[in-house]
C-alpha cells in the first residue's frame, strides 16, 4: 500500500492498541473515507479481548489538521454526519482512550481528541476549534463535549474565534491533561497506557459510563461485579503483596 495514501493505521502491542491518523500530504487531515472507516476500526479493536487501552495519534509531527475539505465536499450532506458518527464511536469505545498529540490538533482533530478520555500533548502543540472560519455549524454533541471539558466560557472563546491556543492555555482550561517536553510524549503515553492495562477493566468500564452521565447502569455494573473475579483477585493480590491479574474484559461481556 502507498504510504502516502490517506488512511487509519491500527496496530496492537500487547494490551495497548494504537490508531494512527495518516494523511501526510495534508497534515493528517481526515478524509471522508477515514471518517467512514473509524467506527469499524474501533469496533474490531473493542471486540479483541487482548486489547485493554487505545491510543489515538497522528503520523509524524502533526496530530490532525482537521477535515480534508476537498474530500468532504464530495460527500455532500453526509460530511458532518460521517464526522459525528466517528466521534461518537470514539467516545463510546468501552476501554480507556488516550489522545497523544504533537503539532496541530485543529478542527476535526480537536473533535477526535476531545472524544478521548484523556489527552497528552507535546509542548509546542497548537489547538483550535475552527468552524467559525468556514461558516460551519458545529455539531451539538461536539459542542457539549467541549463545554464539559473546558467550561462554557472557554468553549465559546474557541468556537467564536477559531483562534489557535498553545499547550499552556490548553492545560489551564482542561483541554489537555498533561503537557510533556519535546521527546517525552511517546514514553509517557506508553507508560501510562501500560499502567491502565494492568488495572481492572471492570472498574474502568463502569467509571467511564458513570463519568459520561449514565444513571441507569448501577444494577448492570453490580451484576458484572458479582459475576467477575476481579474484586476477589484485587483484594487477594493486595494482601499477598503481588500484582493483580485481572481477567474481566468488556470484549466478552454483553453490554
Amino acid at each position: 500500500m502507498d504510504r502516502t495514501e490517506p488512511r487509519l493505521i491500527p496496530t496492537a502491542d500487547g494490551a495497548v492498541a494504537t490508531v494512527v491518523i495518516s494523511n501526510p500530504a495534508k497534515r493528517n487531515a481526515m478524509t471522508a473515507a477515514m471518517w467512514r472507516a473509524l467506527p469499524d476500526v474501533l469496533a474490531r479493536l473493542a471486540a479483541d479481548p487482548a486489547v485493554r487501552v487505545l491510543v489515538l495519534t497522528g503520523a509524524g509531527d502533526t496530530f490532525c489538521a482537521g477535515a480534508d475539505i476537498s474530500s468532504l465536499r464530495e460527500a455532500a450532506g453526509d460530511a458532518q454526519a460521517l464526522a459525528v458518527a466517528a466521534e461518537e464511536a470514539l467516545a463510546a469505545f468501552p476501554l480507556p482512550t488516550l489522545a497523544s498529540v504533537r503539532g496541530f490538533c485543529v478542527g476535526g482533530g480537536s473533535q477526535l481528541a476531545a472524544a478521548c478520555d484523556l489527552r497528552f500533548a507535546e509542548d509546542g502543540s497548537r489547538f483550535g476549534v475552527t468552524p467559525a472560519k468556514l461558516g460551519i455549524v458545529y455539531p451539538s454533541s461536539s459542542t457539549r463535549r467541549l463545554v464539559e471539558l473546558v467550561g462554557p466560557s472557554a468553549a465559546k472563546h474557541l468556537l467564536f474565534s477559531g483562534e489557535l491556543i498553545d499547550t499552556a492555555r490548553a492545560l489551564r482550561t482542561g483541554l489537555v491533561d498533561e503537557v510533556l517536553p519535546a521527546g517525552a510524549l511517546e514514553k509517557r503515553v506508553d507508560e501510562y497506557a501500560r499502567v491502565l492495562a494492568s488495572r481492572s477493566q471492570l472498574t474502568q468500564a463502569a467509571a467511564k459510563e458513570f463519568a459520561a452521565g449514565r444513571r441507569d447502569r448501577d444494577a448492570h455494573w453490580a451484576a458484572q461485579a458479582a459475576g467477575s473475579d476481579d474484586t476477589a483477585e484485587g483484594v487477594a493480590a493486595f494482601l499477598e503483596r503481588r500484582p493483580p491479574r485481572f481477567t474481566y474484559t468488556t470484549a466478552s461481556t454483553e453490554r
